[in-house]
C-alpha cells in the first residue's frame, strides 16, 4: 500500500466519535477536535472511543454498541471528509479487559480493521494473570496494544510487568501528555523510564475533546526536535502509527537519553533494545 501522505503525523489513541463516551459529546466538538490536530500536523487520525471487553460475551449488547457507534462515527466521517478533506479518519475501541477472555473476532472492535487491538486494563489497576491473558490474544492472531501502561496503579520503576508485557509480545502506547506530568508525577517518571529503555513503540493524545485539555504534541515534538531526536520523534508519532493503518507491525524505535528527555541536549547516539525473559503471573476476573 502505497502512503499518500508519508509526512502526516499519525494518532492512534482518542476518543472523537460524538456523544458515544467520555470524549466529543457533540459534532462541534469533534469537528472543533480535528481542526487542532490538523494544525499540529496531525492529519492521520485513528479514534477509539471506550468498549467494556465484557459485550463482546453478549451478542445483542454488543451489536446495539457497535451500531451505535459506527452511526456517530459516520456521520462524523462525513463531516470531516466535507470539511478536513486531507484527514484520514479511522476508528477501532480502546477495550477495557474487564473480563479476560475477550472476543476480539468483530473487526469494528479492532484498529482500522486491522488484527491490532488497543486495550486497557480495568480502573487503571493491573489485575494478576496479565501475562496469560496476552498470551491467549496473541495465540488467536491478534496483536494487542497497551493504552499508557505508564498510568496504571501499582507499576514501579523497575517496570518488571511492562517487561513482561512486551517480552511475551504486546506493544506499548504512551500518552503525550504523561511525558510532561499531565497525570502526576509517577506516570512522568514511569513514561521517561519507558521511552528511555526503547519501550514505547507509539505515543498518542489520548485525546477526549476537551476544549480547555492540551494535546501536548506540540510540547513533545518541539522538545525532541530540540535536542536531537528527531529520528525517535518520527518512529513514535508518524512511522509506526502509520503501520498500524496498514497492519503492519511497529519499527525499533530509538534509546531517549536523560538529557533528551529532559530537554537538555546531548551528543550522545541512540540505539535500540531487544527483548529479555518472561515471567508469568495469575489472571483472576477484576471483582
Amino acid at each position: 500500500m502505497i502512503d499518500q501522505d508519508a509526512v502526516a503525523y499519525t494518532d492512534i489513541h482518542s476518543h472523537l466519535v460524538p456523544g458515544v463516551d467520555d470524549g466529543a459529546r457533540t459534532l462541534e466538538d469533534t469537528l472543533a477536535s480535528v481542526e487542532r490536530l490538523t494544525r499540529l500536523g496531525i492529519r492521520k487520525i485513528l479514534t477509539t472511543p471506550h468498549l467494556d471487553g465484557s459485550l463482546t460475551k453478549d451478542p445483542k449488547a454488543l451489536e446495539a454498541r457497535l451500531n451505535e457507534v459506527t452511526a456517530a462515527w459516520e456521520i462524523a466521517a462525513d463531516a470531516i471528509g466535507r470539511d478536513f478533506p486531507e484527514v484520514t479518519f479511522k476508528r477501532g475501541h480502546e477495550i477495557m479487559l474487564d473480563v479476560p477472555d475477550v472476543d476480539f473476532s468483530d473487526p469494528r472492535v479492532r484498529l482500522a480493521g486491522t488484527t491490532f487491538v488497543l486495550i486497557e486494563w480495568p480502573r487503571l489497576h493491573v489485575p494478576p494473570g496479565t501475562v496469560q491473558v496476552l498470551e491467549r490474544i496473541i495465540g488467536e492472531g491478534y496483536r494487542p496494544i497497551i493504552a499508557h501502561p505508564e498510568r496504571y496503579i501499582g507499576i514501579d520503576r523497575s517496570l518488571d510487568v511492562v517487561r513482561q508485557w512486551r517480552d511475551v509480545g504486546a506493544r506499548l502506547q504512551v500518552n503525550y501528555g504523561s511525558v510532561f506530568g499531565r497525570y502526576g508525577a509517577g506516570p512522568k517518571l514511569i513514561a521517561s523510564h519507558m521511552l528511555k529503555r526503547g519501550w514505547a513503540d507509539y505515543l498518542a493524545s489520548d485525546f477526549h475533546a476537551q476544549s480547555q485539555s492540551k494535546i501536548y504534541f506540540k510540547e513533545i515534538s518541539v522538545r525532541l526536535e530540540s535536542v536531537g531526536a528527531s529520528e525517535a520523534l518520527k518512529s513514535l508519532c508518524m512511522t509506526n502509527p502509520s503501520r498500524i493503518l496498514r497492519g503492519e507491525d511497529p519499527l525499533p524505535v530509538p534509546l531517549l537519553l536523560p538529557e533528551q528527555l529532559s530537554g537538555r541536549k546531548s551528543e550522545e547516539c541512540s540505539t535500540s533494545v531487544s527483548p529479555r525473559s518472561v515471567r508469568h503471573s495469575n489472571y483472576s476476573r477484576p471483582k
